[in-house]
């Protein structure tokens, strides 16, 4: 896996933080089964997480001696412990994308790009929900909230998929992308349990929260689908073969690790809805054994 692992339980929480130490620099270009379209797929994703879950760490970090919760001992374990595997997952990516440019591709600008989106959309919603009482913390808290439900789905999914894990056929970037995937679904439900404590289950909750994916997902979109084309353009490799497993094995009802995302993220406009609602207990263990972990 070309990588070392130190494993901290200090925080005590349900899950532990697994400082890891990956080493990208015999990385092929195309890791992922030489082929562009996946290859450039995936790191148009890595390109997301650095700015991304620095977000998330900062949102969680700004309201985690709320008065509602401060006192909570167990979801302050929980807090501390999200924040660690966060750190590390923003660590990895940050590496990784720093040794794609090696090969020409230039993800520090889509990396400084992503935390433009990021902070114009965090203040322009800020502004739009002002009126109605909310402030930047909870739309931050807010927008937190809607991402991580997204993360753990997506993560999830990989886990399942056996066509998308058929690609990844680099063994540094495989384990970077399974423990990443177990550990999104370590923690899926922090954010959300900060959120229902500090902000509870009315319907100004509820309907701000379910505006925040749609908004959130429309963005991830736009941005994601733009830096894969973009990839693929610079590095003379848009073309329709290219195209065409990028759908296959992202977007197709049959293979797509996006279509099969469906009713899980639907799931999160129920009212009712928690995180743990969707079990991945055992999908856990399962790939916790295979890792190591």
């Amino acid at each position: 896996m070309n990588a070392k692992v130190n494993v901290s339980n200090r925080a005590g929480a349900s899950f532990p933080v697994r400082r890891m130490n990956f080493n990208f620099d015999h990385v092929p270009e195309y890791w992922a089964n030489n082929s562009a379209g996946i290859t450039h797929f995936m790191t148009a994703l890595s390109a997301l997480f650095p700015d991304g879950e620095k977000l998330f760490i900062d949102s969680v970090r700004a309201v985690r001696y709320h008065p509602a919760i401060k006192d909570n001992d167990a979801l302050q374990k929980e807090i501390s412990a999200f924040i660690g595997q966060e750190a590390m997952h923003t660590q990895e990516h940050v590496g990784f994308n720093a040794s794609a440019q090696k090969y020409g591709h230039d993800v520090a600008k889509f990396e400084r790009e992503t935390g433009r989106l990021i902070q114009g959309a965090r203040k322009w919603f800020a502004r739009v929900v002002k009126p109605f009482g909310m402030t930047q913390e909870m739309v931050d808290l807010t927008a937190t909230t809607a991402l991580e439900h997204f993360t753990a789905t997506i993560a999830s999914e990989l886990l399942r998929n056996q066509h998308i894990q058929a690609l990844m056929t680099d063994p540094t970037m495989s384990y970077m992308w399974y423990w990443h995937a177990v550990e999104e679904n370590e923690h899926k439900a922090v954010a959300y349990d900060v959120y229902e404590g500090v902000f509870g289950k009315g319907l100004k909750a509820y309907a701000l929260r379910n505006i925040a994916l749609v908004i959130a997902m429309a963005l991830i979109f736009t941005a994601q689908s733009s830096f894969v084309i973009r990839l693929l353009k610079e590095d003379g490799k848009l073309n329709m073969k290219e195209l065409g497993m990028i759908y296959k094995y992202a977007y197709s009802p049959s293979k797509g690790i996006i279509a099969g995302m469906t009713k899980e993220m639907l799931a999160y406009f129920k009212p009712s809805f928690h995180p743990n609602d969707l079990d991945t207990v055992e999908l856990l263990e399962t790939w916790k054994n295979k890792l190591g972990f």
